[in-house]
């Protein structure tokens, strides 16, 4: 991934037929009454919440990997700026976050791009059932937004692990914190329980990266 990229794996199988019964679920429970009663509003309550995360105001170099993805597919790449930059958490909303990324993690089998593509990072779909940890976040976020959620708050983060290796997560802002989607984990977190050092992720204006660290970040690749 360039500069701070992610350091991940990729997997086969059928989640072309998998992933929709996902979001034929999501489906029913966004069909549900609106009707707010005292274990709805307990439900509400009981979501989580996440600190501020820090943003730079110095923009942040794009991973080479991720330019080129957009080069391929630049509408994947697109961000109006009329649609919303948070998204309202509600119960609903959670178990859709929650569904769609166990989904996906439970069904794209981890592969890593030298093996897969056989170069050191490239960004793209796991068609074939196999991918890293950026190709599962562009699942997850393509799902998300087939669902309805706001691209321009769905945004590709690149981080450091506990081992100190670059890593791709999906980041979901909301009007209660931004939320961490992740192949190395089931539960979505909060992103300041991740236990990773966060260091740029795409930015809600458009092609532009924003930096999350007031530190330049270490060169690794999404795969080390």
């Amino acid at each position: 991934m360039g500069q701070a990229s992610p350091g991940c794996t990729r997997t086969r199988s059928k989640w072309r037929h998998a992933i929709p019964v996902a979001l034929i679920a999501v489906a029913l429970i966004l069909g549900q009454g609106r009707l707010i009663t005292p274990a709805k509003a307990q439900a509400e309550a009981d979501l989580p919440r996440a600190p501020p995360l820090a943003i730079s105001s110095e923009e942040a170099e794009p991973t080479p990997a991720w330019v080129s993805f957009c080069e391929r597919l630049p509408a994947e790449c697109a961000i109006h700026v009329s649609e919303p930059e948070v998204i309202s958490l509600t119960p609903d909303l959670w178990r859709m976050l929650t569904t769609i990324n166990e989904q996906v993690n439970t069904t794209i089998k981890p592969l890593s791009d030298q093996e897969h593509w056989g170069v050191v990072d490239r960004w793209d779909y796991p068609d074939d059932g196999y991918g890293d940890c950026e190709d599962i976040q562009l699942l997850k976020r393509k799902l998300l937004i087939e669902a309805g959620l706001p691209r321009r708050a769905l945004l590709m983060t690149v981080v450091l692990d506990e081992v100190r290796a670059g890593h791709a997560v999906l980041m979901a802002r909301t009007d209660r914190g931004d939320f961490i989607l992740d192949n190395q984990r089931r539960a979505v977190l909060a992103w300041s329980d991740t236990g990773y050092a966060f260091i740029k992720r795409e930015g809600a204006e458009g092609r532009a990266w924003v930096t999350l660290s007031p530190h330049p970040a270490p060169v690794v690749t999404a795969n080390q």
